[in-house]
C-alpha cells in the first residue's frame, strides 16, 4: 500500500464493517481519501499507509455512521413548541403541566402542548372540555404522541370557525359528538391544518437556528444520516439556507439528509409529475428530495389504522385514500419513473393493501427500493407475502416500548383485542423470512438516539426499566439485526448499498464512534453509553473526548 496518500487516518480499538464478511479478528484502522474509504486494516497495517492526519480514539468502537431511517425535523420544530408531555400518563399530571404553561405563555399567544400520550384519558375520549379551564379560556392546541391527532380547545376551534364536521378527500375527522358539536379531538393533517393554520407562526430564521441545533443534536447521539419522511411548507429553503449559513463557516450539514415529500389523496397525475420533478431536481450537498412518502392509514391509538376487523371501539375500517385505487394508481405511477416510495401502513389491511399494490405492478419496471413505514400488527400470511414482494420493512421499536405495555392494558393493546396486539411489531419474524428492516426514531413521535432504541429493539422493553416485562419478546432482534437497522440495511432502504452502509474501501467516509460496543455489550448498558464521535464525508462533525494526533 506504498501507493497510498490518505488525507486522513482513524485508529480505534475495534472497526465492525458491517460488511457481511466472515467473523475474524476486527481491523482497527480506517484510512480516508476525499470522504471516501481508502483501506481497512490494522494498526500495524496503517504505519504503511503513508503521512496523514491521525485520529486515534483508543480502544474506542468504530462503525459505519448510523442514519435513523423516519424523522420528521423541520415539522417537530413546529410540534414541539410549548410543554412537553412525553410519558405522562395520569391526566391530573397533564392538566397541572398545562395550567403552569399557560400561566408562563404571554397574553395573546396560544397555549402548546405536544406528545400527549392517549393512555392518559384512560377509557374516556378526548374532550375539549378537560384542557378549556386549565388553559383559562385561551386558545390551545395539545398534540397527540402519534403526530397524527391533536385535542384543540374551544377558543381554538371558535378562532378556526369549526362548528361541525367537515368534508376532507383523506380520512380525516372533525370529532363531534352525537349532536354534531366538535368534541376538540382532530384526527389526521386535513382537520388538524383547519387549526394549525391560525396559529402564529415562527420566523424564518428562527426556525433556520432551531434546526441547526436540532441537526447538531442529531450529530451528538451518533447520527450521521436521516430520512425525512415529509416535506412541509419551508422544508427545503430551510435545508438549503442552512447549509449556505455553514458553508460560510467551512461546514456541511451534520448529517446526510433524505426529504420524501407527501403524496395525498385528491391529487392527480399532474402533481405527481411535479414531486418526480422535485426529486430529480432539488438537492445540496449534503441535501436531497430522494422519494415520496404516501399513507394507507392513520394510526390504531386514534382510531384511523386500516384494519381487516373493527378495533373495540368500531373503528379502523377505513383507508387513508377514499377510493384505495387511486393510491395504487399513483404507486404505478411513481415505480414506473424509478421513483423510491415509502408508504405509512400500521393496520394489517393496510399492509396488505400496499403488499397488493406492489403485487400487481409489472415486472419490468427500473429498479428503486419501495418500503413500508411502521407494520404494527400483521399475521403469518402477510410475513410471508412480504418476503416475497421485495419490499422493505422501516419500523421503529420505541413505539413498541414507549406506547404498549406487556399486560396490554395501554390503550393500543385495548384497541386492538389480544390476537392482534400478539402480533405486534414483528421484527424479529421480518428478518427471519430474510426481509430487510430499516430502524429508526419516527421523532418527534419518539426520542431519537439510537443507543437506547437498538438497546430496546433488543429488549422489546424500555431500556433501563428492568422491572418491566418485555413485549411480545419472541420478536426481540438480536444486537447485528439492531446494528444492521442502522446501517447496512438502512444503506439498502434507501437504494445506496454500494455507497454506504458499512466500511469498505470505496464507500463513503461517515462513521459513528462509541465508548461500548453495539455488538457485545449488555442492551441496558448500551443505552447508557457515549458517542464519542460522528464523521461524515470524513470530516470530523461531532468529538466529545480528547483524540490523539
Amino acid at each position: 500500500m506504498n501507493d497510498m496518500n490518505p488525507d486522513l487516518i482513524i485508529l480505534a480499538g475495534t472497526v465492525h464493517t458491517m460488511d457481511g464478511t466472515p467473523n475474524g479478528p476486527a481491523p482497527q484502522a480506517v484510512a480516508v481519501r476525499d470522504g471516501h474509504i481508502q483501506a481497512v486494516g490494522t494498526r500495524h497495517d496503517a504505519q504503511s499507509w503513508g503521512p496523514a492526519e491521525v485520529i486515534d480514539f483508543g480502544d474506542a468502537v468504530l462503525t459505519p455512521g448510523l442514519v435513523d431511517c423516519h424523522v420528521h425535523p423541520v415539522m417537530g420544530l413546529d410540534m414541539t413548541r410549548g410543554r412537553d408531555l412525553s410519558g405522562i400518563t395520569d391526566l391530573a399530571a397533564v392538566r397541572a403541566l398545562l395550567r403552569a404553561e399557560a400561566a408562563a405563555t404571554p397574553a395573546g399567544e396560544w397555549v402548546r402542548g405536544w406528545g400527549l400520550d392517549p393512555n392518559a384519558f384512560g377509557s374516556a375520549p378526548p374532550h375539549r372540555e378537560l384542557i378549556d379551564d386549565v388553559v383559562a379560556g385561551r386558545p390551545a392546541v395539545i398534540r397527540l404522541f402519534d403526530a397524527h391527532s391533536a385535542l384543540a380547545s374551544t377558543a381554538a376551534l371558535e378562532t378556526a370557525g369549526i362548528t361541525g364536521p367537515r368534508h376532507f378527500d383523506q380520512a380525516a375527522e372533525v370529532v363531534c359528538d352525537g349532536r354534531g358539536n366538535p368534541t376538540g379531538l382532530l384526527l389526521e393533517a386535513a382537520a388538524l391544518d383547519l387549526v394549525l393554520k391560525h396559529m402564529p407562526q415562527e420566523t424564518f430564521q428562527e426556525r433556520k437556528r432551531r434546526l441547526g441545533e436540532l441537526f447538531d443534536s442529531f450529530s451528538r447521539a451518533g447520527l450521521t444520516g436521516i430520512h425525512v419522511m415529509d416535506c412541509g411548507e419551508g422544508t427545503l429553503e430551510l435545508l438549503a439556507a442552512l447549509e449556505n449559513d455553514l458553508a460560510g463557516c467551512g461546514r456541511g450539514l451534520p448529517v446526510r439528509v433524505r426529504v420524501s415529500p407527501w403524496c395525498m389523496p385528491g391529487s392527480g397525475e399532474a402533481d405527481w409529475r411535479r414531486l418526480v420533478e422535485q426529486v430529480r431536481t432539488a438537492r445540496g450537498s449534503r441535501w436531497e428530495v430522494a422519494g415520496i412518502k404516501l399513507f394507507v392509514d392513520g394510526t390504531v391509538d386514534n382510531g384511523t389504522a386500516w384494519l381487516f376487523e373493527p378495533d373495540s371501539h368500531g373503528q379502523s375500517v377505513a383507508p387513508f385514500w377514499p377510493s384505495p385505487e387511486e393510491y395504487n394508481r399513483a404507486i404505478r405511477f411513481f415505480a414506473s419513473q424509478g421513483i423510491p416510495t415509502a408508504t405509512h401502513a400500521i393496520g394489517d389491511a393496510g399492509v396488505a393493501a400496499v403488499l397488493a399494490a406492489f403485487e400487481d405492478l409489472p415486472a419490468d419496471l427500473p429498479r428503486a427500493p419501495h418500503r413500508i413505514e411502521h407494520l404494527e400488527t400483521v399475521p403469518d400470511g402477510l410475513i410471508q407475502r412480504f418476503a416475497g414482494s421485495g419490499l422493505i420493512a422501516s419500523m421503529q421499536p420505541s413505539h413498541c416500548t414507549h406506547y404498549s405495555r406487556a399486560d396490554q392494558t395501554d390503550n393500543w393493546s385495548r384497541r386492538l383485542g389480544k390476537e392482534r396486539a400478539d402480533r405486534g411489531w414483528r421484527s424479529a419474524d421480518l428478518r427471519s423470512a430474510g426481509v430487510t428492516l430499516a430502524l429508526g426514531s419516527d421523532w418527534p413521535v419518539a426520542p431519537f438516539p439510537p443507543l437506547p432504541i437498538l438497546a430496546d429493539a433488543q429488549l422489546r422493553r424500555r431500556s433501563g426499566h428492568p422491572d418491566e416485562q418485555p413485549i411480545v419478546p419472541g420478536q426481540a432482534l438480536t444486537a447485528r439485526q439492531a446494528l444492521e437497522g442502522y446501517t447496512s440495511h438502512a444503506a439498502e432502504a434507501a437504494g445506496e448499498r454500494t455507497v454506504s452502509g458499512s466500511v469498505t474501501v470505496g464507500k463513503r467516509a461517515d462513521f459513528t464512534v462509541f465508548d461500548v460496543d453495539p455488538l457485545s455489550t449488555a442492551p441496558d448498558e448500551l443505552a447508557q453509553g457515549h458517542v464519542l464521535a460522528t464523521v461524515v464525508n470524513g470530516l470530523l462533525q461531532h468529538c466529545s473526548v480528547g483524540v490523539a494526533g
